[in-house]
């Protein structure tokens, strides 16, 4: 079986995740101290220098978690930006802040048992509640044990803790925390992968890694031309004629209908992009 790389397992997701289209509807709440860029730590590449992040959804100690452990997750390399770069906090944060966050068109009735393995998502969280439980419990685990927080350990030390809540069973305020792992890294590609327009994908960095090119609305020049190679530069839905993209408002993304609220993402079995 061939050796997973960042460039095979990439172009495989990006194959199904470029056109992926988010659903949130914004709240339009704000965070009183929004995060300020990247978490430094001993292991991640250093972030871009950006205008600071301002969350509708993270509190600041949540945004310091999702964003140093995005850039885990995808880290810069010589191929590319990471998933900081590219904005994935951003488009996670838009997501779990508005209308498919709060669970908008998610089953809420019950009953909440253990389901079998082909029954999907059981648990009565909607997206936000898994996501504010579960970062509530790690930042709690991690003061208590360690007297720190994660985006402060080193680099193969938050790689090993990731990998905890991957394959762990432990539960994060109700939430099992390998539930929780999935819906982060399934978010994160999602992300790195969607339209800009949705906020993450910034400069569509991981469009022109993998060779996507993007929402060009008419191929009718080349109907007639074979074995041609189509090297036009991507674009987004949201560029104007300036090639400027405007982001959407988040309250008025399209809402998904019959979205699995942790995006059952077969992904999760890798946690990096340079990982085996």
């Amino acid at each position: 079986m061939e050796k997973l790389t960042r460039r095979t397992f990439f172009k495989a997701a990006g194959a199904t995740a470029a056109a992926l289209t988010s659903q949130a509807q914004a709240l339009t709440r704000d965070v009183q101290e929004p995060a300020q860029g990247q978490a430094v730590n001993a292991g991640a590449a250093p972030a871009a220098s950006a205008a600071p992040v301002h969350y509708i959804f993270f509190r600041p100690d949540e945004a310091r978690f999702v964003e140093a452990a995005v850039a885990r997750l995808i880290p810069a390399d010589a191929n590319g930006p990471g998933a900081v770069e590219a904005g994935v906090p951003n488009y996670i944060d838009r997501q779990l802040g508005g209308a498919w966050g709060a669970g908008e068109r998610l089953y809420r009735s019950g009953p909440w048992q253990a389901g079998l393995a082909g029954q999907g998502y059981q648990l009565p969280f909607t997206p936000s509640e898994l996501f504010r439980n579960s970062l509530r419990a790690v930042n709690d685990d991690l003061q208590k044990r360690r007297n720190t927080t994660f985006d402060k350990l080193p680099g193969k030390e938050q790689d090993a803790y990731l990998e905890s809540l991957q394959t762990g069973q432990q539960s994060l305020n109700g939430v099992p925390a390998h539930t929780f792992f999935e819906s982060l890294l399934a978010l994160t590609i999602e992300g790195f992968f969607a339209d800009p327009i949705y906020g993450g994908n910034k400069d569509m960095a991981a469009w022109k890694m993998i060779g996507f090119p993007g929402a060009y609305a008419s191929y009718y020049h080349l109907v007639d031309q074979y074995g041609v190679l189509f090297t036009r530069p991507p674009i987004s839905i949201g560029e104007d004629n300036r090639r400027t993209i405007h982001i959407m408002p988040a309250s008025q993304e399209p809402k998904a209908i019959g979205q699995n609220p942790v995006h059952g993402t077969e992904a999760a079995h890798t946690t990096r992009k340079g990982g085996k």
